[in-house]
């Protein structure tokens, strides 16, 4: 199993169907799980695609209307029930501080867990976590809504062929790597003389908003990108009116944007052929496209 992945908890938009669980998405990260978004029934979920309360580390809203945010109190409850030993931030909109706490305190529970809110309260707001940066972008809906992506720290690639010219291999590669240098038959053997830069890992996520300037900012050379396609072409209008998206729209972002691999999701339940949905996106955008179904896991693109 990949150690990056996306484990998706749920796809529907405002209602959820038969086949469709209200949102919710984990995100494995190296030793990170950050669950976005969850919507009612999360819990359940989380069960059907073996994920344990102990998975998560951090939590993501990104606005609070109900299919994001009223999976939450039950998750801060399986924190404290499972005793999570670790502290469990929660990222959200600052002014829907009041939101956040009716959802925390929901019912009267043993509450144990370490439970940090740590909201948003500016737009391009970034968090040191261990996995990288978490940087949040204000988006265009009709409640204050944010958008997230994870940027990677930038690395070294080491290149077998000079590592041979100069005869280095073993723990001494590693010795390199840690030191920025290697002292080998008298002469100075530095990083950059047998490695190349590589780009960290990025993964952006985007729920409802209508087109604007910071989906694209989001979007930027993500190497997987997890965005709401509510609608398709045809209600277009309806799309730009409620602040959403449409799956075509979806496609224009990642093709401009340099994405990777793309995942469309938070479906109207409206349509009952997810298919439209690819069909649509695909006129824009002809990289890797995923439509997300309700307990798929997508692996994070391997760095090139």
């Amino acid at each position: 199993m990949s150690s990056r992945e996306l484990v998706v908890l749920g796809t529907a938009s405002q209602v959820p169907t038969r086949r469709r669980n209200h949102n919710g998405y984990l995100l494995r990260w190296d030793r990170e799980g950050i669950l976005f978004d969850p919507g009612e029934g999360t819990q359940r979920q989380m069960l059907l695609a073996g994920v344990s309360a102990t998975d998560l580390t951090r939590v993501c809203v990104t606005h609070f209307h109900g299919d994001h945010c009223l999976g939450l109190p039950g998750i801060v409850q399986r924190l404290s029930l499972d005793r999570v030993p670790h502290p469990v931030p929660v990222h959200f909109p600052a002014g829907g501080a009041g939101y956040f706490e009716r959802l925390r305190h929901a019912s009267s529970f043993h509450d144990v867990a370490d439970v940090r809110a740590e909201p948003v309260g500016t737009d391009g707001q970034r968090f040191d976590i261990g996995a990288g940066v978490l940087e949040a972008r204000r988006l265009r809906h009709p409640v204050e809504t944010y958008g997230y992506r994870l940027l990677a720290p930038d690395g070294r690639r080491m290149l077998r062929d000079r590592l041979d010219a100069y005869g280095i291999s073993g723990p001494a590669v590693g010795a390199l790597q840690r030191d920025g240098h290697l002292d080998l038959d008298g002469r100075r053997v530095s990083l950059e003389a047998v490695s190349e830069h590589r780009r960290g890992q990025r993964f952006a996520f985007v729920m409802d908003t209508g087109l604007c300037d910071n989906v694209f900012a989001l979007a930027e050379e993500a190497d997987l990108l997890v965005i709401e396609s509510t609608f398709l072409s045809v209600d277009a209008a309806l799309a730009a009116e409620v602040g959403h998206l449409t799956a075509a729209q979806a496609g224009r972002v990642a093709a401009e944007s340099g994405v990777r691999r793309l995942v469309l999701t938070h479906f109207s339940q409206r349509y009952p052929d997810p298919e439209r949905f690819a069909a649509e996106a695909r006129e824009e955008f002809g990289g890797d496209l995923v439509v997300a179904d309700d307990l798929m896991r997508v692996p994070v693109p391997p760095t090139v």
